[in-house]
This record gives C-alpha cells, sequence and structure tokens, in this order.
C-alpha cells in the first residue's frame, strides 16, 4: 500500500474508534476527516463534499418533509391508534404490531413511526399491565425489517442507491430489495413472535415506576353536534378502556350518569367527565367532533380572535403560595381575560376532584392543564401566580382539515416512484413542496422535521468513501477479501462483505457503515470479475439489519430508555435473528442477482 492508503486506514480507524466511543457528535467526527483527508490532498474539495449533492441523501431529507406532513395531519396518529385495538395479551399485540409496523415503515421514515407508537405501547401495557419491555425491542426490529422491503423504506437503500448512481450504475427499483426483504421480514416477525416472548426481559419495576409516576388530571370534553360518537355506545366508542383514561361520568341536561356502564349511549351536547394522564387527554381532542370543555363556555376550545388553531399550544402550571388565584373558582378566575388562556384539565396531587371544571376552587400546587396562545410564556413564564410553566412538547394541533389531502399527495409520491416516469428524488422534492405550499405543514415545521445531524453525517461520510478508493485502500481490503476466498469464489465473498456490514453496522450508524463498506463491494467484484450489484444489495441488508446493539441503529436507541433495557438485552435477541436474516441473504441474493460477468 501507498502512503495516501496507509493515511485513509489510519483515518478511517480513529473515525471508528471516535463514533464507538463517542468522542465528539457523527456529523463533526464525519466533517473533521472529511476535511483532514482533503487537506492531505487524497481527495478534492468537491470529491470531499459531493455528498451534499447526492441524489439518496436529499431524498432522505424531503421524506423527513412528507412524513412530517403525515404526522401534522393527524395520518399517522390514526393509523396507530388502531393498532393495538382491544387486544388483550403480550402474543396478540405483537401480532397486531407486526401487521400494520411493517408495511408503514417500509413506505414510511422509521423513526416518526417508533416515536409515534412508543406512547401509545407503554399506555396499553400500563392497562394490562405488562412490561413494555416485552414490546419495544420488537417495535424497534419490526421497523427496521420493514424498511428493508423497498427503496425508501430505511435511509440506508436511498443512500447505497445514490451510491450506484453516482458509480454510474442502474440505480434500484421502488421493490427490487423487497425479493429479500419481504422474506426478511416475514421470517423476523415470526422469530419475535415464537421465541420474542422467551428472549425478552421482564422489567417488572419500570410498570411500577410509571405507577408510581403517574399523575392524573380531571377533564371534560363536549360532543359536538356532528361527533361520530354520538349514538354510539361507550363500548362501541372504544371509551371503556382507554389507555391511561377513565370515564368518570357523564352529564346530560343537567343529569350525572355515574357509575357510567359499557351500554351506555352517548348523545349529542353530551358532556364527559375523564380522569387520566396528560398524554391520554390530549388523544381525546385528535377525536373530530369531540370539544374541550374549558373555565367558561362549550364554544371556548378556541383560542381568542387572531390565534388560528394551529399556533395554540398547552402547558402545565402550578398554582403558586402567594398567588391571587388561591380560594378562587376557574370560572371565576377569569382565565380568558386575565391570561388569554383556557384551564383545560386540573391536578391535585393525592386526591380525586368531583367537582366540574369551572366549579374546582383552586388551592396552592394545583396543576393546570392551560390552553395558550404563542406568546403566553414570554409573557408568563416568572408570573408570580405560578410556581412553574412548562410547555407539553408531545402535543401538537393537528391539521385534521388537509389529512385527506396529504394521504392523497403520499400516493401520488407512490405512484410516481413506482413508475419510474421522474426520478426518486424529484418526486420527494415534488411531493414535500406540495405538502408545504397545500398547508399539511407549515415552513417552519418542514424546517424543525429535518433530521439535520443524520444527513450532514450522511453527506460527509461520502468523502470518506471517496477516499478509500482514491487511495487504493478499498482495493487492498478487497485483495484481502478475494484473497482469503479465492477457492470458494463470490458467495465467499459475498459472506463476508455481508458479515462486515452487519458487525460494523453495530459499531457505527447504519449510513456511514454503507458509505465506507461500498467501495469495497465495488473492487471485491471487479477482482472477481462479476457484476457488483449482488454484493451492493447484500451490503444495503446487512447494513440495514441493526439488531446487537442499541446503538447501530437510532430506532434501538429510542426504545432503550423507555423498555428499561441494559446492552445485552439486544445482543440476546439480535445475534440469533442477525444469523437468521444473514443466511436468508446470503442464500437468496445469488438467485436473484446473480454472480454475471462483468461487462
Amino acid at each position: 500500500m501507498n502512503l495516501d492508503a496507509w493515511i485513509t486506514l489510519g483515518v478511517v480507524v480513529a473515525l471508528l474508534f471516535g463514533l464507538m466511543g463517542n468522542w465528539a457528535p457523527p456529523d463533526l467526527l464525519f466533517v473533521g476527516a472529511t476535511a483532514f483527508l482533503s487537506v492531505m490532498g487524497i481527495i478534492t474539495p468537491d470529491q470531499a463534499f459531493a455528498g451534499f449533492a447526492n441524489a439518496g441523501m436529499l431524498t432522505v431529507a424531503f421524506l423527513f418533509v412528507v412524513v412530517a406532513a403525515l404526522r401534522e395531519t393527524g395520518v399517522l396518529d390514526y393509523v396507530g391508534h388502531h393498532v393495538l385495538g382491544k387486544v388483550q395479551t403480550e402474543r396478540r399485540a405483537l401480532l397486531r404490531l407486526s401487521l400494520f409496523v411493517v408495511p408503514m415503515s417500509a413506505m414510511l421514515n422509521n423513526t416518526p413511526i417508533v416515536a409515534m407508537f412508543i406512547p401509545i405501547v407503554i399506555d396499553w401495557c400500563r392497562r394490562w399491565r405488562i412490561a413494555p419491555s416485552k414490546l419495544l425491542i420488537p417495535l424497534s426490529f419490526l421497523t427496521i425489517l420493514g424498511g428493508t422491503c423497498t427503496l425508501i423504506g430505511t435511509s440506508t437503500t436511498l443512500v447505497v442507491n445514490g451510491l450506484m448512481i453516482d458509480h454510474h450504475m442502474p440505480g434500484m427499483g421502488l421493490f427490487e430489495i423487497g425479493k429479500v426483504g419481504l422474506p426478511y421480514a416475514i421470517v423476523g416477525s415470526l422469530f419475535l413472535l415464537l421465541f420474542g416472548r422467551h428472549l425478552l426481559p421482564e422489567r417488572k419495576e419500570l410498570m411500577e415506576q410509571l405507577e408510581e409516576t403517574r399523575r392524573d388530571y380531571l377533564a371534560e370534553m363536549l360532543i359536538g353536534a356532528n361527533c361520530r360518537l354520538s349514538g354510539q355506545s361507550v363500548e362501541a366508542a372504544g371509551l371503556r378502556q382507554l389507555p391511561g383514561l377513565f370515564l368518570i361520568e357523564i352529564e346530560r341536561e343537567g343529569q350525572l350518569i355515574a357509575p357510567v356502564r359499557p351500554d351506555d349511549v352517548l348523545q349529542s351536547h353530551d358532556r364527559l367527565v375523564f380522569t387520566g394522564i396528560v398524554s391520554s387527554i390530549l388523544e381525546l381532542e385528535r377525536i373530530p367532533g369531540l370539544v374541550v370543555v374549558d373555565d367558561s363556555t362549550p364554544e371556548s376550545a378556541t383560542m381568542s380572535p387572531g390565534t388560528r388553531s394551529h399556533e395554540r399550544r398547552l402547558v402545565e402550571a402550578v398554582v403558586s403560595e402567594s398567588s391571587s388565584l388561591n380560594g378562587k373558582r376557574i370560572r371565576d378566575a377569569d382565565f380568558r381575560a386575565v391570561y388569554g388562556a383556557a384551564v383545560v384539565a386540573v391536578h391535585r396531587f393525592g386526591e380525586r376532584i368531583k367537582q366540574k371544571i369551572g366549579d374546582i376552587e383552586l388551592r396552592t400546587g394545583d396543576t393546570l392543564l392551560l390552553q395558550i396562545p404563542p406568546h403566553f410564556l414570554r409573557t408568563h413564564r416568572h408570573d408570580p401566580d405560578f410556581y412553574l410553566v412548562s410547555q407539553v412538547d408531545q402535543w401538537r394541533p393537528i391539521r385534521r382539515n388537509r389529512s385527506w389531502l396529504a394521504v392523497g399527495l403520499f400516493v401520488l409520491l407512490m405512484v410516481l416512484m413506482t413508475s419510474g416516469a421522474v426520478p426518486i428524488v424529484v418526486s420527494a422534492a415534488l411531493v414535500a413542496t406540495l405538502m408545504i405550499a397545500m398547508g399539511c405543514l407549515s415552513t417552519n415545521d418542514a424546517r424543525q422535521s429535518i433530521e439535520w445531524q443524520v444527513l450532514i453525517t450522511i453527506a460527509a461520510s461520502f468523502g470518506v468513501g471517496t477516499a478509500l478508493q482514491n487511495s487504493g485502500a478499498a482495493t487492498y481490503l478487497a485483495q484481502a477479501v478475494v484473497g482469503s476466498t479465492a477457492t470458494w469464489g463470490p458467495i465467499a465473498g459475498l459472506v463476508i462483505i455481508y458479515a462486515f456490514g452487519s458487525i460494523i453496522t453495530e459499531l457505527i450508524t447504519n449510513n456511514a457503515a454503507a458509505v465506507l463498506m461500498f467501495p469495497i463491494c465495488v473492487e471485491t467484484a471487479k477482482l472477481y470479475s462479476v457484476d457488483a450489484r449482488p454484493f451492493i444489495i447484500a451490503l444495503a441488508l446487512s447494513a440495514s439489519a441493526s439488531f446487537m446493539t442499541p446503538i447501530g441503529y437510532q430506532t434501538n436507541m429510542m426504545v432503550y430508555g423507555p423498555g428499561g433495557y441494559r446492552f445485552m438485552d439486544f445482543f440476546r435477541i439480535g445475534a440469533p435473528l442477525n444469523l437468521i436474516l444473514g443466511f436468508i441473504a446470503i442464500i437468496l441474493i445469488p438467485i436473484f442477482w446473480p454472480f454475471s460477468v462483468a461487462s
């Protein structure tokens, strides 16, 4: 090897240690490595930052916006809250997750899917007293498995596809990788269903923590004239066994119905009184026609004139000891006039509140869930009436009137991608722009939806991959692969590429692993004098299949804390799953992508 190759390998080794040791954020490490290689003359400045114009990287960015629009319009929430339904056992819940999550993650980015399902799964587990650790790792794994079914299911395949186009190879079709990805998903789901309960831990102490930290609020909702719940029984409306929520009573024309029975029929203008946790109360407002009853009138769920619905926010405010609110009924405090806010729910520690919202007499320490205009936090954060004012980050107003439009635009995206009429990156850019232009999300929401650290990491890693090729280091590594497997032929090289991809993706990010391994795949194919596509498909699959550690894939890290997991929990269930899927890949890849002689 020449000096450039040694320098490049040294940088790559240092980069790997930096990523594993968390020396700095991944994007900073890759930008630094790329800049250093450019200073050393191994790559040109244009090559160093060519990744920022790569079609795969840009497609990932535009899809962040598309998925955010589906979330902002309530499409993802609607699907998510119908997944677990009324199932009561762990195995049936896992089966329902498999049937819904795998298809969703085949078409959408994995991160928002997992973010959406984590509270749903935890609430379901709390209701049926099942440890969340039994379902959260499967949730992450199912999104990974679903992502391997299509080109757009995971950013890894998009990045690999972008590299293929940069190397003047034919790009992947939308469902091409699904030839192996679909068997992947089926076998992986069956593995989780059959063996997950035995290999996954049962963290009962987490369930105890959830119960201890539960904070119940009292809230009232009004059934509007056009609400779909009108005419349904409590059971049929799905209000009997809500996660983290209990329907205490129904007020109808001045008469109270309590306790509420499953066969009680709901009517328009009924007031429903609930007690429950914040996240569950917020979910009630997502039901069309079910209106929050605050401290004044049924119509007061809307804010003061000039405040648009999607500008509203929620905060938790604790009544201070010196507050002028002490001893006042909520209705008499006139929150709308004094603060420009409305009281949505009330929590009083250690006591169940029985009055209606407006009749509650406030005390020191009462926590109020307030619906506020945008300027409230700035104006009242240091108000002496409140000990604390904190925003409820998980709540965002839903643009329900744009939900069908968002679905239609997403269908348009699928049609454009499937037809091949326009490049995938152009299709994603067009639909993302239309989502913003047609009001499915705001420009600011679109910007905030983009995970810039992920994009910078992807783009900067391209420079390191180019350096491996320019310096000859990739050729050297490929020669080592071929030299050790010469008597076995390309199939042995395929095994090594898949194994290395699986190991590296567990240590660093999946996208970075794909970019670093890509030039080795190309050079290995050249030395065998065969088409590179089988090796590249193996890389795309192995870099996506991160099951053995929590650090290899973002969704694994997302469930790591909420599930109360330990590092070895992932290895215990992920290692056998990786071996099974690797075996499937090695068998199927040569069937669908033969080792044809390179032209």
